[in-house]
């Protein structure tokens, strides 16, 4: 899965995007360097982020996945929490819903089962403007992994079938270094849950505070993570640099497949 991000205040690549046709080459060049999935963001979720209203949202992803599906042969994600933006881009030709807030807006759960959607249930602790302040669990995989059975069961309930369901552990929202790096180690704990397992790790914070590094050098540490997840059995890798993605993935998930 790609990263597009069309916002001016997203942590890695802020405002790169935001014109139209500059999405739309970034768009090109991740699905030829191996992307499956482009993610169409239009609200940046990093920590600290302030919200945008609807419209704008609104206006910064519709044209967006308008022209990809028109012009590019991909599947396109939704990164929202907002109903209507949901619904919108669906009409719009996404097919996938990645939420952070999975979907427990008011009218989130419907807007997702009447678009026909596929949907990924992330787990956030509080929101993006305050989900970092002094984060705290008892036993976070054991918390995450029953928020997101909790979640799969309300999904399902509203109409959703679980073959339309993808879960994500949420690498960075609202934990800690600690936190982020027991759920890596223990992503195999989540296969009980019966879908597929979504893992972001590109570019996070977690390797400022484990090795010191800022944004534009944390490549390599993104990917030795991606590829440990995929060992334990991810099935979708979001990134944004996915020619490197592709291949560190790729070569875990040939020897994962014979190790097993």
């Amino acid at each position: 899965m790609g990263v597009l991000n069309v916002t001016p205040d997203s942590f890695s690549d802020g405002g790169r995007y935001r014109p139209l046709e500059a999405a739309l080459a970034h768009a090109r060049e991740m699905v030829a360097e191996g992307a499956a999935i482009v993610d169409v963001g239009g609200e940046s979720t990093r920590p600290g982020a302030q919200p945008v209203s609807e419209q704008e949202e609104l206006d910064r992803v519709v044209p967006v996945v308008e022209r990809i599906r028109r012009d590019i042969d991909c599947a396109v994600s939704v990164d929202t929490l907002k109903p209507a933006v949901m619904r919108a881009a669906c009409r719009a030709g996404a097919e996938l819903i990645n939420d952070v807030n999975a979907l427990r807006a008011p009218g989130a759960l419907e807007a997702a089962r009447e678009a026909g959607a596929a949907v990924c249930l992330m787990h956030m602790r509080g929101e993006p403007r305050t989900m970092q302040r002094n984060p705290q669990y008892g036993d976070v995989v054991a918390e995450v992994g029953a928020f997101l059975q909790e979640r799969r069961d309300a999904a399902e309930a509203a109409g959703i079938s679980r073959d339309r369901i993808a879960l994500d552990p949420g690498i960075g929202f609202g934990k800690t270094l600690e936190h982020n790096l027991s759920l890596l180690a223990n992503l195999g704990r989540f296969a009980g849950l019966g879908c597929p397992l979504l893992i972001g790790v590109s570019r996070k914070s977690m390797f400022q505070h484990l090795l010191g590094l800022p944004v534009d050098r944390r490549l390599p540490a993104g990917l030795a993570a991606a590829a440990v997840a995929v060992w334990q059995g991810a099935a979708i890798v979001r990134a944004h640099d996915v020619k490197a993605t592709v291949e560190a993935v790729g070569t875990a998930a040939a020897i994962a497949a014979r190790h097993r």
